[in-house]
């Protein structure tokens, strides 16, 4: 493995494709979400993720290196969630010095012969994705699959027919698929308004009542990112910074996600919330500086 890994590395380093070279990789993996068969190893199981660790990083790539589903992934090595609801399920960093990252997040899933077709929904995707960035505090979102392919001839695993991931954003051809691409595009163009506060800000987790709570990144005086969560399922009016909102409780829910201009408030606020059919419908009103145009997103939420 550390023959193989090397090889690698180097060849990737003679292409100049690290980003501490210029290029455009960014972040390295070791190991596969160990995790699930660490236990069959026993005492062996920890000595080798501590090992394959240090292999890795040894390396210097130049660039961070992540374990993807590996609680115990020790320094600098960064622990990542793999899943669809990692806003959910993700325990968080094993270190205040990591960042949390959601490095699969499975837009679709692979389709094996005789079993039954699964429909990840684009209201699904944003909704986790929306969650994850304000509950976990979550920098960065990596898709999985992005772009669908095709194995070709008998390249592809046991069972897994010739397409593969075809209901991601952008099919095994390459060719958008709505509304999954646009959906998201929306949605990453909404939270990127607010990179300031996401980024750098100060969060805190501010309780609105029984059944409601606030995500909020403080940057500047005039910078706040806010997350409004409504957990009942009834409708419930809050107040925050002194403004009243409504977080209705029909199946269909409008959450709203509004960026207010002036001299002393920028505000991005989402109002999510959750029915008994956890469906919820969510309007964007973006302020360009002169006029107001609107947005229309769905978020969808699945046990």
């Amino acid at each position: 493995m550390q023959n193989f890994t090397t090889k690698i590395v180097n060849l990737m380093k003679s292409e100049n494709l690290y980003a501490s070279q210029g290029g455009p990789i960014i972040l390295s993996q070791i190991e596969n979400e160990y995790k699930h068969i660490e236990a069959a190893f026993h005492e062996k199981g920890p000595s080798y993720v501590l090992w394959a660790a240090k292999m890795a990083v040894g390396l210097q790539t130049g660039v961070p290196w992540v374990m993807c589903k590996q609680d115990d992934a020790p320094d600098p090595m960064i622990n990542s969630c793999n899943g669809m609801r990692c806003g959910e399920t993700f325990a968080g960093p094993n270190s205040r010095n990591k960042p949390a990252i959601w490095t699969e997040n499975w837009t679709s899933f692979y389709q094996v012969f005789g079993g039954k077709p699964y429909i990840r929904s684009a209201q699904d995707i944003a909704f986790h994705v929306a969650l994850f960035v304000a509950a976990k505090k979550g920098s960065y979102v990596n898709y999985y699959m992005y772009h669908g392919g095709t194995n070709f001839g008998r390249t592809g695993s046991a069972y897994v027919t010739t397409s593969y991931y075809d209901q991601a954003p952008l099919d095994e051809y390459g060719l958008i698929r709505q509304p999954k691409w646009g959906h998201l595009k929306e949605l990453h163009a909404a939270i990127k308004l607010c990179l300031a506060p996401l980024l750098s800000g100060t969060y805190t987790n501010l309780s609105l009542g029984e059944l409601q709570e606030a995500h909020v990144f403080q940057g500047k005086p005039e910078e706040c990112a806010a997350f409004l969560v409504n957990n009942n399922l009834r409708s419930a009016i809050v107040k925050f910074q002194n403004q009243s909102y409504e977080l209705p409780k029909y199946q269909l829910v409008s959450c709203q996600i509004a960026r207010v201009k002036s001299s002393t408030l920028q505000r991005l606020a989402l109002n999510i919330i959750q029915d008994q059919q956890h469906q919820s419908q969510c309007s964007i009103q973006l302020n360009n500086g002169k006029h107001f145009r609107m947005l229309s997103l769905t978020l969808k939420r699945h046990l």
